[in-house]
């Protein structure tokens, strides 16, 4: 059996510490890209290979350091106050889970507001470099705040929690949101029903760069163009907002029009409206939650917010250990799925009476 080749061989060929092979196989900053370009090849040459228990030993020597040891993330939000993006459920389960799992590697998580007053973008870069800050998460931007993000990249490792701000192009973990919507529509088609209905915020889908939409569309192909209901767009609310009701008219008058079997929406926008028609879930439509916060009687899918936060430490931290900052050449987009939990809103269509007339609304 050959010997495996050790980075004392690879520095000794390259008249170099074995530090620096190290240091040049982590890209860190501190090694001349002649010199780690020059190493590199010879590592090729050479068939090295690090010692994945080497580096298992070194992440757990990592994660076990004392507390003043604890290197900080910073967690940068762009919202219209400081804490404003906690009102979001979604938003509030990122940080959560982000801090958690910083915590878990062996970091603590910081957050930084870039709307306080005077900030600049250059000097929030200052203020990071000056704390010791290299990994930084953007998290929680409003769309309309900060179209691009001017940071200087060069210092930092980065990774985006959801879509914005779109540009710069970074690393991006979120909820697959086509996903989410498309196993909530087939879940109601499995289920018998046809006249599948979709009702969300305009600025929902915009949000999500139309995964909503492209989602939901794609799965509606599997019925006949006759049964196939426009998705129901509302303005009301924005996304910083906790209050966000479909409108009552259009709500009936698309009801009315069109008589879905089963709606998909998330509950706060439309179970007012409901009650406020005199329809009652499950006998005269059924209603799936596509924002599902699971109490063992809706039906619906749950976005697992919570690991997206916990997978963008994740990714951070790798790049943190590669010493990989800047601009991505490459962006790369990972996507977590929603879980499906069944429930009473979402009965079987054959349990149902054949013909049975649901009450109209009004």
């Amino acid at each position: 059996m050959k010997d495996r080749i050790t980075m004392a061989q690879v520095a000794s060929r390259a008249g170099v510490h074995p530090s620096t092979v190290s240091l040049a196989l982590s890209n860190h900053p501190s090694i001349p890209p002649a010199t780690r370009d020059r190493i590199r090849a010879l590592v090729e040459e050479m068939g090295y290979r690090p010692d994945p228990a080497l580096r298992a030993l070194t992440s757990y020597r990592h994660a076990k350091r004392t507390p003043h040891d604890v290197p900080p993330l910073a967690y940068l939000t762009n919202w219209d106050s400081e804490w404003g993006w906690k009102q979001p459920r979604a938003h509030m389960q990122f940080h959560v889970s982000a801090t958690a799992k910083a915590h878990e590697l062996g970091y603590k998580l910081e957050h930084f507001w870039l709307g306080e007053a005077g900030m600049s973008h250059q000097r929030m870069s200052d203020i990071l470099v000056a704390r010791g800050i290299t990994g930084l998460i953007v998290a929680s931007h409003l769309p309309e705040r900060d179209r691009r993000l001017g940071l200087d990249w060069s210092k930092f490792s980065v990774v985006k929690i959801d879509y914005f701000p779109p540009e710069p192009e970074l690393h991006r973990v979120t909820n697959d949101h086509r996903a989410i919507i498309q196993l909530a529509t087939t879940q109601a088609l499995a289920a018998g029903y046809r006249r599948i209905g979709l009702v969300m915020p305009e600025w929902w889908d915009e949000f999500g760069d139309l995964a909503w939409s492209a989602g939901f569309l794609a799965v509606q192909r599997r019925v006949t163009e006759e049964e196939r209901i426009p998705i129901l767009y509302f303005r009301e609310g924005s996304v910083g907002t906790g209050e966000m009701l479909v409108p009552a008219k259009a709500f009936a008058d698309w009801i009315e029009q069109y008589r879905p079997e089963v709606v998909l929406s998330a509950a706060q926008f439309v179970e007012p409206r409901l009650k406020e028609l005199g329809l009652v879930v499950p006998r005269d439509l059924a209603f799936v939650d596509i924002f599902l916060d699971p109490n063992g009687r809706t039906a619906g899918v749950r976005h697992n917010c919570d690991r997206v936060g916990a997978l963008a430490i994740e990714t951070l931290v790798g790049q943190l250990h590669q010493n990989t900052v800047g601009l991505p050449e490459f962006p790369t987009a990972t996507l977590v799925e929603g879980t499906w939990f069944a429930g009473e809103t979402l009965p079987p269509r054959t349990n149902r009476v054949a013909g049975e007339s649901r009450k109209k609304p009004g």
